[in-house]
């Protein structure tokens, strides 16, 4: 028993070890934030696979894509719609690839993406409230966010893009998961998460079926915690990012507390404990927003020739 037991923990031990030789030896700082990131794709991969997902999204989408060859229709709100998206686009992508210059240029060292990505923008005609940015600055912006971002009058319709800071609060916010290489963090957290199951599975020896699965469990449960909380942080850093970019692009950024104050009322309010959530509980990312709000202001102002407070 006491041989087993020592080849079992040795096995482990062996197993352990590599993995935190894995883990940090692939490290490396987020530039706009000094977080140290666990990543293991390279920039091309990424953004490989981001091209790949984003054709294989819209032709899920089909017709719902608006103003797209395969788009049932097109008429001018539809396309004055598509031009506005395009158009906070295009003022984001510029403010990303500035705010990658002016880091370059204080000292960081990093690949700039921003004036690499072939940003691309799709208008999804859907009930769902959602907005996404791939590897590769491939954004589609969902219908149903409209009129959270818009009057907020129970319905979508075309006045809700007459003032449009709001939404580009949520454009920027994904426009920085890309930036931050967000999604290559995740698959890399997944695929160490899967070389350590292994480690655990090989070092368990002769343990019974009960034991096994106890272990096993008790194993996922950490690994899921420990994912939850990577989420989250890339939430924020997605957020400080975007506030970032929206200043510098001249989008007003007070309107970015009243969004998530207004993202808390959906559903009702009702959401899971925030420890237990890929995201922070929408007050904490509003009084977040309204902690940097000084900061921002001051950029704003000494960039867009403005007089808010």
């Amino acid at each position: 028993m006491g041989n087993l037991l020592r080849g079992r923990l040795g096995i482990l031990l062996v197993g352990l070890i590599g993995l935190a030789v894995y883990w940090f030896s692939n490290q490396q700082e987020v530039p706009f934030t000094g977080r140290s990131q666990f990543n293991t794709m390279s920039i091309e991969d990424s953004v490989r696979l981001g091209a790949q997902s984003y054709v294989q999204i819209l032709q899920q989408e089909g017709g719902n894509v608006l103003c797209s060859r395969a788009a049932r229709s097109c008429d001018i709100n539809e396309r004055e719609l598509v031009r506005t998206v395009n158009e906070i686009g295009a003022r984001l992508q510029v403010a990303a690839v500035q705010l990658e210059e002016e880091l370059l240029s204080q000292g960081y060292s990093f690949t700039p993406v921003a004036s690499e990505f072939e940003w691309t923008y799709n208008v999804v005609a859907s009930n769902q409230p959602n907005a996404f940015c791939l590897p590769g600055g491939y954004v589609a912006v969902y219908t149903g966010i409209l009129d959270i971002t818009g009057n907020y009058d129970g319905q979508v319709n075309m006045a809700d893009i007459d003032d449009v800071d709001k939404l580009a609060v949520v454009m920027g916010h994904e426009i920085g998961h890309a930036l931050a290489h967000h999604g290559a963090e995740r698959m890399s957290q997944q695929q160490i998460v899967q070389m350590g199951s292994l480690a655990v599975g090989l070092g368990m020896g002769d343990m019974s079926a009960a034991q096994r699965q106890g272990v096993m469990q008790a194993f996922g449960m950490a690994a899921q915690g420990g994912i939850l909380k990577f989420s989250r942080e890339h939430e924020t850093e997605a957020d400080k990012i975007g506030l970032d970019l929206l200043v510098r692009a001249c989008f007003d950024p007070r309107e970015a507390p009243e969004l998530w104050e207004r993202m808390g009322e959906q559903g009702g309010g009702q959401r899971p404990p925030e420890w237990m959530s890929t995201h922070p509980a929408s007050e904490t990312r509003a009084e977040n927003f309204r902690r940097w709000m000084p900061d921002a202001i001051a950029e704003y102002n000494r960039r867009c020739d403005g007089n808010i407070r």
